[in-house]
């Protein structure tokens, strides 16, 4: 009996180091996938911060430093307390502003554009009024755009042909909209466009090589077909040409349903995209962030390119 038990201590005891080797605060790094729809990533402070469409109440964000693995934070970085709207907390952005040395976040709340601000990247967003930016009329998807010479720009979703982009100045409070401004840039017009008619949405805007980048989402966000494409423009506030080849990315690998995108430089510089896909080919909920590679080529009007290789999104625990 005595050998038996000194046998068995001898085959636990290097799983009883190993155990006790190893932090129990530690974060175990798992495979379950962000679950982020329309997702945006911040990098500030040389932490990746991102945030999508998921809670019920708000907004969340979680943390990365490689892009790969996520924590996501114990409170929502907008509550619903501190929003016009109570439900329906869709696709926000959230962009430092030296200036104000606030940061700003843009989000749906009940089908209508909001703006909220804070002092920190992890929140608590606040509307100190709360309001919709246009209250008299349905709007999701709001994006910002501050060009070179400092001009803030809107664009935004309006539901008055199907779903459609459009573009609109912003007051130097980057929460009022110059309401005669508002322009129309791209609606529903190329042939991949019609497998679930008439959604044009999700707008991003970049600036490359002089040249204005609009990337945007098409097809119902619940169609397998769902991908993005992009426009051009010698101007922010148009007139937009869409790229003749569109879509760019669609169904890459095994992913179906992706897109809703938005774009940043990782920590070396590189130009990075985030983007949503369906949890499976059988599956819709809960969409999963995955993160791509972005190049353009040499030609007289640079193509943009997604990359096929793609980094999916990870929670860390």
């Amino acid at each position: 009996m005595k050998k038996f038990a000194y046998l068995f201590l001898v085959l636990l005891l290097p799983s009883f180091l190993s155990c006790k080797g190893k932090s129990s605060d530690e974060p175990i790094k798992v495979d379950i996938p962000v679950p982020l729809g329309d997702p945006f990533i911040m990098l500030y402070d040389n932490v990746y911060y991102a945030y999508g469409t998921n809670a019920e109440d708000g907004i969340e964000v979680y943390t990365s430093e490689d892009l790969e693995y996520w924590k996501k934070a114990e409170n929502l970085a907008l509550h619903k307390s501190n929003s016009w709207g109570d439900k329906w907390f869709w696709a926000p952005e959230v962009y430092y502003i030296k200036e104000k040395n606030k940061f700003f976040m843009y989000y749906t709340a009940n089908e209508h554009i909001c703006v909220a601000t804070a002092d920190s990247p992890l929140g608590p967003f606040v509307q100190p009024e709360k309001k919709p930016m246009l209250e008299s009329e349905k709007c999701i998807d709001n994006s910002l755009f501050i060009d070179s010479e400092g001009k803030p720009w809107l664009y935004f979703d309006r539901f008055n042909d199907g779903l459609n982009i459009w573009v609109a100045e912003l007051e130097s409070d980057l929460t009022t909209i110059k309401t005669s401004t508002m322009r129309k840039c791209i609606n529903v017009s190329q042939e991949w466009e019609t497998v679930w008619p008439r959604v044009n949405e999700g707008p991003f805007v970049m600036k490359h090589n002089g040249l204005y980048y609009m990337t945007y989402s098409a097809n119902s966000y619940e169609s397998q077909f769902y991908g993005i494409g992009f426009a051009t423009a010698a101007s922010p506030n148009g007139p937009w040409t869409k790229y003749a080849s569109n879509p760019i990315f669609q169904k890459p690998q095994d992913l179906v349903g992706v897109g809703h995108s938005a774009m940043f430089k990782d920590k070396s510089g590189k130009q990075r995209i985030v983007f949503h896909a369906h949890r499976s080919k059988e599956s819709i909920h809960p969409r999963g962030m995955y993160i791509s590679d972005v190049a353009f080529t040499n030609d007289a009007v640079p193509v943009m390119k997604v990359s096929d290789n793609f980094i999916k999104a990870k929670i860390k625990r």
